[in-house]
């Protein structure tokens, strides 16, 4: 449900006008050293890092952007990053991501979870998983 595949950059269409991927409570991941810090952060905080690969062509991703901000508003107990896979190739390779958007849930920088797709319900349902076993589920 709702995946994009990597796509030729040379064709040319540029089609990421009005959508606001970063919004809320999201932080865009723009370096290794970035992604380094915010997971620092979030390990210092006790969060778990909810990270979103993500492309501005990709049409799934441009209708879950408004959701994944809402969500990052709702739960500040959780650590939202949107990491551009054109940005960060190389980066985004080492997480071996596939299809966007694909969204990785850390704890301590180690994965405990992951959703492929723009699966609105499955992602509410497996950030309510995460904050339940936190012990701080809140509506």
């Amino acid at each position: 449900m709702g995946h994009c595949f990597s796509r030729d950059k040379s064709d040319g269409a540029d089609s990421d006008e009005a959508v606001e991927f970063v919004g809320g409570n999201v932080h865009r991941v723009t370096s290794k050293e970035d992604w380094d810090q915010k997971l620092s952060e979030a390990k210092r905080d006790g969060k778990i890092v909810i990270a979103n690969f993500s492309a501005t062509w990709c049409g799934p991703c441009r209708m879950l952007a408004p959701f994944y901000c809402e969500l990052s508003e709702k739960h500040s107990s959780l650590m939202f990053l949107l990491i551009d896979v054109d940005e960060l190739t190389d980066f985004s390779t080492s997480w071996d991501i596939k299809a966007t958007p694909t969204f990785f849930f850390l704890k301590d920088g180690q994965q405990i979870d992951k959703l492929v797709g723009a699966n609105k319900p499955e992602l509410q349902k497996k950030i309510t998983g995460v904050l339940d076993s936190m012990g701080n589920y809140r509506k």
